[in-house]
């Protein structure tokens, strides 16, 4: 949850208490314009996981999202390893058995995607919502040609098509 203290009616600090004192543990990053180290500590003391203080860039959100996500699932390491694959988000690197593979931006993120649901199977929309921004026009087969390159560096049956369903990483 992204969770705002500034809004309309209840307060976001309100919502915030609520929620924790039904015992939900869903992760909550407050993201508001409020800035006094009070209100920071105020609200990490009321059970939020992460604050963020507007303006801030998105690139800084998604990684703090990230880290609150790899702190709640016990995985400290950033690292992803998924069979003989491995990606480090924070160097953008990737490496088959300990080769580094080079792979474009949207590839990454693509690869990124997969691996973060190692054996999950993920819809084209959602790989498609990865790495295009909101707007951005796509081509009908983009993500197909991606995931041809991906499996050309990769390994042809690193990435498994379940017809009709969508894509998933082979955990081997």
């Amino acid at each position: 949850v992204i969770l705002d203290l500034g809004l309309p009616g209840k307060g976001g600090l309100e919502i915030l208490k609520a929620i924790r004192e039904r015992g939900n543990q869903t992760p909550i990053l407050i993201a508001t314009a409020r800035d006094a180290i009070e209100d920071r500590i105020t609200g990490l003391n009321h059970g939020a996981d992460d604050y963020l203080v507007k303006p801030f860039d998105l690139r800084e959100l998604i990684a703090r999202l990230h880290a609150v996500l790899r702190r709640r699932t016990g995985q400290g390491n950033p690292v992803l390893t998924c069979g003989k694959i491995t990606l480090d988000p924070g160097t953008k690197e990737v490496t088959l058995e300990g080769t580094a593979v080079a792979v474009s931006p949207r590839e990454f993120t693509l690869l990124e995607t997969l691996m973060r649901k190692p054996g999950v199977v993920l819809s084209r929309e959602t790989l498609a919502d990865s790495i295009y921004r909101w707007g951005e026009e796509i081509e009908s087969n983009a993500i197909e040609v991606h995931l041809h390159n991906l499996r050309k560096k990769l390994g042809a049956s690193t990435i498994i098509n379940v017809r009709g369903v969508g894509y998933r990483i082979a955990e081997t």
